[in-house]
């Protein structure tokens, strides 16, 4: 195994693509009604009362009853009250394997000791926030540029949505362009202009409620995998005024739903290089994950800009940022030189880079960095993958599952990997339709897997951490297999 990267072996991307291209034309296959039924109430209903009662509560005063989409769950939210190495408690006591880890970032396992006792050290002398300068603003944005080459300079931000946004406006003042291209399916945020073409390829402004279309004027998709449409795109962006960047996941959208060919992200840097474009990758969840120098490091990519999300605060608050060359970087507005010859993007936020975001953030790249904690997830995640594709064979079922080093993907329905081909606008209604039956059952098929203590981000995707132990796999994957023993076709 490469000692620097979780990635053991790159997925042959043909061959998943392939699968998963089989999987939407198949019937769909999900828990049987009866099984979801006696999970819903010998599980949820009994042993999980407590957080029945509280959502049923919080729903009069939130709406849906969380404050996060993360949380959401069939047949209602768990409340979570510890988080601990790789499990999870929740209010009412039960244990959970936890292949959520907050989305993502906790790739040394969530709380650890030794990032904690350095936050309270924090919190018992500064406090979280001063507002004005902290040292380990300077450790953590050292950190980070020494590990990753091109990041040069780098700014702390509140989340991965600000970095996005951070990132596009000093684009556009970097290269006196206005168009944005992103990869289609991709999420980089919520943020108005990149709120387009999420989740599904070709969806452009459909899944953006409440957000005028005019806002999308700059803003284009292009296909997933695909140079040929991208400069395509380009090219046509050339007779309107040009391309001020090229936003991508650089596993693919989502986290790698649909994963991308290993070339793929060098091709993207050369066609942006010969256009006049900026390169940006969104390294939120591959930034530290995929190995110390991203997910460019893996690819050998150098990108103009980096966006990096929860991970740099080590999974507490505040915990965005943006990077890159320092030719770029430099039309970021505020500090010192604040007002020289070119004009400077407005971001910045009271509560970014925060003490105890970048106190929290600094320790754990350092223990990342010293216990190969990245290493180590990738190696269990091999080993989860390998036992539940051995449990889908057995089971003769059409699941997809595969892996990007600790990032794991195990796909029921294949709700992510539709498209919508404006063409043919006559699909389109039923790509919908399709899609949001898929997700229904996408759901179902979490629910039974949270009953069985495992909890996943949204039933198709799970992330390892270093916490894992080889002892652990005969017990998560026996678990697997009691919902996998469920599972028949949808009448």
């Amino acid at each position: 195994m490469n000692q620097s990267y979780s990635i053991s072996t790159y997925p042959d991307t043909a061959k998943v693509t392939q699968q998963l291209d089989d999987l939407i034309r198949k019937p769909i296959y999900t828990v049987k009604p009866e099984a979801l039924k006696k999970y819903e109430t010998e599980y949820f209903d009994q042993k999980c009362s407590k957080s029945k009662e509280m959502i049923k509560s919080a729903i009069e005063i939130i709406p849906g009853g969380v404050q996060h989409n993360l949380a959401f769950n069939h047949p209602f939210p768990l409340v979570f009250t510890k988080a601990e190495g790789c499990h999870l408690y929740d209010i009412d006591g039960n244990q959970y394997y936890d292949f959520l880890q907050a989305g993502g970032p906790t790739v040394l396992g969530s709380n650890p000791e030794v990032v904690r006792e350095k936050v309270i050290e924090l919190l018992n002398t500064c406090g979280p926030s001063t507002g004005l300068f902290h040292e380990y603003e300077y450790k953590l944005a050292k950190k980070i540029s020494d590990v990753m080459p091109a990041v040069e300079m780098f700014r702390m931000l509140g989340s991965g949505t600000e970095a996005c946004m951070g990132a596009i406006r000093v684009a556009r003042l970097a290269t006196g362009k206005k168009n944005i291209l992103k990869m289609g399916g991709a999420y980089h945020g919520w943020s108005d202009q990149l709120a387009y073409g999420i989740r599904i390829p070709g969806t452009k402004w459909t899944q953006a409620n409440g957000v005028p279309r005019h806002m999308f004027k700059y803003t284009q998709e292009f296909f997933p995998n695909s140079l040929d449409d991208l400069e395509k795109k380009l090219k046509f962006n050339q007779l309107r005024g040009g391309t001020a960047a090229v936003l991508i996941e650089p596993l693919g959208p989502e986290s790698g739903t649909r994963p991308l060919d290993f070339e793929f992200n060098k091709g993207v840097e050369k066609l942006c290089q010969q256009h006049g474009a900026l390169l940006i990758f969104d390294e939120v969840v591959t930034g530290f994950r995929v190995g110390m120098s991203g997910a460019q490091g893996y690819f050998g990519v150098s990108p103009d800009l980096t966006v990096f999300g929860k991970v740099i605060a080590g999974g507490y608050p505040s915990a965005g940022g943006l990077g890159g060359k320092r030719e770029v970087m430099k039309y970021l507005s505020a500090g010192i030189g604040g007002s020289g010859k070119h004009k400077k993007a407005l971001v910045g936020g009271t509560m970014a880079a925060n003490p105890l975001s970048c106190v929290a953030g600094y320790h754990t790249l350092c223990e990342i960095e010293r216990t190969h904690a990245i290493q180590k997830s990738g190696q269990i995640a091999d080993q989860l993958i390998l036992g539940i594709q051995a449990l889908i064979d057995k089971y003769h079922l059409p699941f997809v599952a595969f892996n990007q080093g600790s990032i794991c993907h195990l796909e029921t329905v294949g709700a992510m990997h539709f498209t919508i081909n404006w063409s043919k606008p006559w699909q389109i209604k039923e790509v919908l339709k399709q899609t949001s039956i898929r997700k229904q059952e996408m759901e179902h098929v979490g629910a039974a897997y949270m009953a069985e203590g495992i909890v996943t981000l949204a039933g198709s995707r799970l992330y390892t951490n270093a916490a894992y132990e080889d002892e652990m796999l005969p017990d998560i994957l026996n678990r697997f297999e009691n919902v996998f023993k469920n599972i028949a076709q949808k009448i």
